[in-house]
This record gives structure tokens, C-alpha cells and sequence, in this order.
């Protein structure tokens, strides 16, 4: 397919923003790396490394049958987790919850980006600090990261209470550090991917940075620091969840 100035050509790893970015990359990059540190992508990598089978699934009142019709496990908003139910967005929960073998996991971000990028045909990773090294690494074994070949790196963001986008830092910081991997393995970056290594060289602390933003503090202000202190675990998995036939699985 012909790429459009707005696809980034001739770079071996793009970066965009959110379900619009994630559609124009998609149409060129043979694989898409969805980033939403806080909290689907960690989600995943926890839930995936435990040895559960993720299935993404846009945030919507339809989720629950999904999973009936699925014979699946449930996530539910953070805060409906209970004993009897306790699988959830959460990745604190997703750690210690009773391993399911299938797993429906709606989100309003990630999940919603990673379920209509599946059906353009390209492959989707979830990513996050956790296993953005791993991920990178991974990418440029399977050949990609080149002209040809391209990677598309979309930062999920947040939802403004209207529904528009809220570029987030966490999401920018888990990001440009698969970029970051991919740029020292070789990999050409677009001009917006360097850009966000920018972002990434002036943080010294990505960690506090997390803790500190607007998500983060949202998070610990409700109650869920443990979901926090788990994303800004950086290069702690070697998991590269990846997206085939819907669910993801460890490659």
C-alpha cells in the first residue's frame, strides 16, 4: 500500500498517538506495538507471563457476553473486583487472582486500540516498561524495524472525560523506551519516534516520573499504588505478548 506523509515513510519505526495514530499506522507497518502503561499493556504482560490467554476487548456493555459466549474469565473495572470475582484491569489483582486459561480484558484504551488494529491484518504486541526491552529485541529478530518492514510504536494515551484524547507520560515514556531498543538495534526512526527519546533523556527518573504524573496520582489516590509500583517496573519480563486470532499469547 502507498504511504502517505502522515504514515512517517521510509523509517524502519514510526510512533503515534491513540485509535486515529494506531489506524494510519497500521495500514503500512507490519506490526503494530500498542503501549498503556497504566494499566492494559501491564496487564497483559502479567496476566500472559502467568499463563493466561488475553483477550482484548473494547470497553462496551457487550464485554460480559463475549466472555459468557467464550467460556472465559471476566475482567471488571478495577474497583468492582471481590473475592468471589477478583480478575480486573488491575495488574496487582491480575497477579495473585486464580489463573484462568482464557481471559476477556476490556479496556477503554488499549484493548479498544488492539481489537481494531487486529482487523487490518497487522500484527499487534502489547508493550509496556515491563518487557520493552524484551519486545524490542524480539521485533528486530522477527526482521522488522526496517524500511521495509516497519514497526509502528502507538502510545494508547488516556480519555478526557468528553471522550477525546489525553496524551499521557506514561504511555509516552513506555513508548520511547521500545524505541529507544529498537533505535540501538539498528532500527531508522521516524522524526516523531526520536522525538520521544527526547522525552525519554530528560526524565532521569522514569519510575518517579510515573508515580509522580497525572495518571499515576490518580491511581494512588483511589486506592491502587500497587497497580502503579508494578508498571514502573522497567525491563523486569521477558514477555512479548503478541496478538493471534484474537487472544494473546507468549510467543
Amino acid at each position: 500500500m502507498a504511504e502517505g506523509v502522515f504514515s512517517q515513510p521510509g523509517s524502519g519505526a514510526r510512533f503515534d498517538w491513540g485509535p486515529a495514530g494506531a489506524a494510519e499506522l497500521a495500514r503500512v507497518c507490519s506490526v503494530l506495538v500498542v503501549v498503556d502503561v497504566l494499566s492494559f499493556s501491564t496487564a497483559v504482560d502479567i496476566a500472559v507471563a502467568r499463563g493466561m490467554r488475553v483477550h482484548p476487548f473494547p470497553w462496551s456493555d457487550q464485554a460480559r457476553a463475549y466472555a459468557d459466549r467464550m467460556g472465559a474469565a471476566f475482567a471488571v473495572g478495577r474497583s468492582q473486583a471481590t473475592a468471589d470475582h477478583p480478575w480486573s484491569l488491575s495488574p496487582a489483582a491480575l497477579s495473585t487472582a486464580p489463573i484462568a486459561a482464557d481471559l476477556v480484558l476490556p479496556s477503554p484504551n488499549g484493548a479498544t486500540i488492539c481489537s481494531a488494529a487486529a482487523s487490518t491484518g497487522a500484527a499487534v504486541v502489547a508493550a509496556c516498561l515491563r518487557n520493552a526491552p524484551a519486545v524490542a529485541r524480539w521485533l528486530v529478530t522477527q526482521g522488522h524495524g526496517t524500511a521495509a518492514s516497519p514497526v509502528g510504536v502507538v502510545a494508547a494515551g488516556e480519555l478526557w472525560p468528553d471522550g477525546t484524547l489525553r496524551p499521557c507520560v506514561e504511555d509516552l515514556l513506555g513508548a520511547a523506551s521500545v524505541l529507544d531498543g529498537l533505535s540501538m538495534l539498528g532500527a531508522p526512526l521516524s522524526v516523531e519516534a526520536a522525538v520521544t527519546l527526547a522525552a525519554l533523556a530528560a526524565v532521569r527518573n522514569v519510575p518517579a516520573a510515573v508515580r509522580k504524573c497525572v495518571s499515576g496520582q490518580e491511581l494512588r489516590q483511589r486506592g491502587f499504588a500497587e497497580d502503579v509500583s508494578l508498571a514502573v517496573q522497567s525491563g523486569v519480563s521477558a514477555m512479548v505478548p503478541v496478538l493471534t486470532n484474537g487472544v494473546f499469547a507468549p510467543v
